[in-house]
């Protein structure tokens, strides 16, 4: 079967224009017919979420940049069900569109305990308010969550509004970094002024006292659409069952990638959610996807963590040497060749999406 073949007769609709859906539509592009459905018209760098919070002007690029002349269909609307018996998914302005496969990538969001609190409370999908807020007048500023996302935003916003008093509450800041990536990170974030405070459990962003706090300490899957159309979930995270393809467990014809999807790998074991694993899931799924419809046998997951990269603000970093199940090696950078590596590498996931458009 010939690639102009294959891509008049197979439908393929892609549900979210993030790392992995957007790099999924694009693989796909030249052997499907593909639909791209996400109600944005720009793709996010989310990876960038803290750096727009501190004053960056923008962290998105128009979806037409990418999608050009690769024949990719975009809809700009919300699927809103999906029937796993007709192959229909339906969006938010009354389209109906079949597909021949489905690929569900609509990512992650920050967990909705981060509701509470008034218009006082914010989290990495606001930042565009939050910096507005911060550039109104200096207060206090709660940053719940002391992962990789809470250290970046502490370090940026301190950095970025010197006149804020800025907290960091978490049960370990850098749990996950070695003895030395922690050193480095709380010995950066006191020079910058953050206070930490370990060893506290925070369940909601009305238990702080503060003028803005920003919501960093988890994680959901917005796997919502997917639990009511009737897709198997994991019970222990709420993400979309799947096989070593990356196909849904319950629902072959659906592949599920990035945050979504309940993704594991030998040697790797459970993803986290992450660019760093958004990236591969799409074109694992892509290429699985497209073996179906060639009729071959798709090769199996494969994937081991490298790098964790923090940014500590513009002038400064961390890269964690990690094993291949993301556990922490002693080698370390810091400083402004850290940061110089982190910026190197959240550029290289734009041009990687450039390049599957090209």
């Amino acid at each position: 079967m010939t690639n102009s073949t294959a891509k008049n007769d197979h439908q393929v609709l892609v549900l979210g224009a993030g790392y992995a859906g957007l790099l999924a539509a694009l693989s796909l592009a030249p052997h499907a017919r593909v639909t791209l459905v996400d109600p944005s018209e720009h793709f996010t760098e989310r990876v960038r979420q803290h750096e727009l919070a501190a004053g960056r002007p923008a962290i998105t690029h128009p979806l037409r940049s990418f999608l050009g002349t690769t024949g990719v269909e975009h809809i700009a609307a919300r699927a809103t069900a999906i029937d796993l018996h007709a192959r229909v998914v339906t969006t938010d302005n009354g389209r109906s569109l079949p597909y021949d496969r489905l690929v569900y990538a609509l990512g992650s969001r920050t967990a909705d305990t981060a509701d509470t609190g008034g218009e006082r409370a914010f989290t990495a999908e606001t930042a565009d308010a939050l910096r507005k807020r911060l550039r109104d007048r200096p207060g206090r500023l709660a940053i719940v969550g002391g992962g990789l996302t809470g250290i970046e935003m502490a370090a940026e916003l301190a950095e970025a509004y010197p006149d804020w008093d800025v907290r960091l509450l978490s049960r370990e800041v850098g749990a996950g970094l070695s003895a030395k990536g922690r050193a480095h990170v709380r010995t950066t974030l006191t020079a910058l002024g953050v206070s930490l405070a370990e060893g506290e459990r925070v369940t909601s962003a009305d238990d702080v006292d503060a003028d803005a706090v920003l919501w960093s300490a988890s994680m959901v899957p917005n796997t919502e659409l997917a639990a009511r159309s009737g897709l198997a979930l994991h019970p222990s995270n709420g993400r979309v069952e799947v096989d070593a393809f990356l196909r849904s467990a319950s629902h072959p014809e659906v592949y599920v990638a990035g945050d979504a999807a309940a993704a594991s790998a030998p040697g790797a074991g459970p993803l986290r959610m992450a660019c760093a694993t958004a990236l591969p899931t799409g074109t694992q799924a892509a290429a699985a996807l497209r073996a179906s419809l060639d009729g071959t046998e798709p090769r199996p997951f494969r994937f081991g963590y490298q790098l964790q990269c923090v940014s500590l603000g513009r002038r400064n970093g961390l890269v964690q040497t990690v094993h291949s199940d993301d556990t922490p090696r002693e080698l370390i950078l810091r400083g402004r060749v850290a940061a110089f590596t982190k910026e190197q590498i959240v550029r290289y996931t734009v041009r990687l999406i450039r390049q599957a458009a090209r």
